[in-house]
């Protein structure tokens, strides 16, 4: 992949300032720092992002590291991962994602998120273990499709084991008290 300037800077600030507004959200969304009035704007900024990258992926195909550059390829790939309430556009940037991967212009990493995401949005098992439910006192993986054969799946698309993957995102949410909260399907793992 290339780190030369990307084309279109403008598109890069926009997905960037979308994407971190989104995660400073959900941060505190998994803090229960929200009320139901801040919990309704982020749905709504979720939804608003969702179709800029609906916009951004018609006009250009996936915005990978050559059209926005890696920092904003990334927001990208952030958005599509929290579009969950539209499976549909999910997939579909998934698609579009791969093939960004194949003209190595996008992280595999990132796909295999996505692809699980969007398999798991769909009632599927998802592939590489990257989706996780959050519950009362524990972080518990998704249905899987082969556990058996997950790690060696992990290694095709760069991610280190499962059980080390899943031991960084329990110590990533230990701290945090889901007691009094439904379970929540969440990004977890390293891209």
């Amino acid at each position: 992949m290339t780190t030369h300037e990307p084309q279109r800077p403008d598109l890069a600030r926009e997905l960037t300032a979308r994407a971190a507004e989104s995660a400073a959200h959900r941060n505190k969304r998994v803090l229960d720092q929200l009320d139901a009035v801040q919990l309704g704007r982020g749905r709504h900024t979720e939804h608003a992002n969702t179709a800029v990258l609906r916009r951004i992926l018609a006009e250009h195909d996936w915005p990978g590291h050559r059209l926005v550059g890696p920092v904003a390829a990334r927001a990208a790939w952030t958005i599509a991962l929290h579009s969950d309430d539209d499976p549909a556009f999910q997939r579909a940037a998934a698609t579009l994602l791969e093939r960004a991967v194949q003209a190595d212009d996008a992280p595999v990493q990132h796909w295999a998120h996505l692809h699980d995401r969007a398999l798991v949005n769909h009632g599927h098992d998802q592939e590489y273990g990257t989706q996780h439910l959050l519950s009362a006192n524990s972080v518990e993986l998704c249905p899987l499709r082969a556990p058996e054969f997950v790690d060696a799946r992990r290694v095709t698309v760069g991610l280190p084991p499962l059980a080390v993957a899943l031991e960084a995102v329990r110590r990533r949410y230990t701290s945090v008290d889901f007691a009094d909260e439904a379970p929540t399907v969440v990004l977890a793992g390293v891209a």
